[in-house]
């Protein structure tokens, strides 16, 4: 069952504009089914399990933030097909390196892409 905070954070970014309503419910449903599935990632041994996976676009010139999306781990998989179009010069191999990091339980930043052309700086973090 999704916590409070989990549904309190997806209406957050819908209201901020981050997201649209329909991805909004579908983020809502994958809360409320992720419960009866079980979980795909295992922690790292002797660690706490992450809880967030957290999209950070930085304008690099001025260093103002674009785009900071924070997301639950059980909503990781949504999660990373959002944040990809946040990002699409990450693809193929890249996405996979990202959900393998995922997957293994990695903590930290997992991927840090400046776009030159665009301006922008891409971080992913799994916290």
């Amino acid at each position: 069952m999704a916590t409070t905070e989990e549904r309190l954070q997806i209406l957050k970014m819908i209201e901020e504009g981050k997201i649209s309503a329909a991805e909004g419910a579908e983020l809502l449903r994958a809360l409320d089914t992720k419960g009866d599935r079980a979980q795909p990632l295992e922690p790292m041994k002797g660690a706490s399990s992450p809880r967030w996976f957290r999209v950070r676009v930085t304008d690099v010139q001025s260093g103002r933030n674009k785009v900071n999306v924070n997301i639950p781990m059980g909503l990781v998989n949504v999660g990373i097909k959002m944040g990809a179009r946040f990002a699409p010069q990450i693809e193929g191999k890249q996405l996979e390196g990202v959900l393998e990091a995922v997957r293994s339980g990695q903590l930290g930043k997992i991927v840090d892409i400046v776009d030159v052309e665009d301006g922008e700086r891409v971080e992913i973090f799994v916290e």
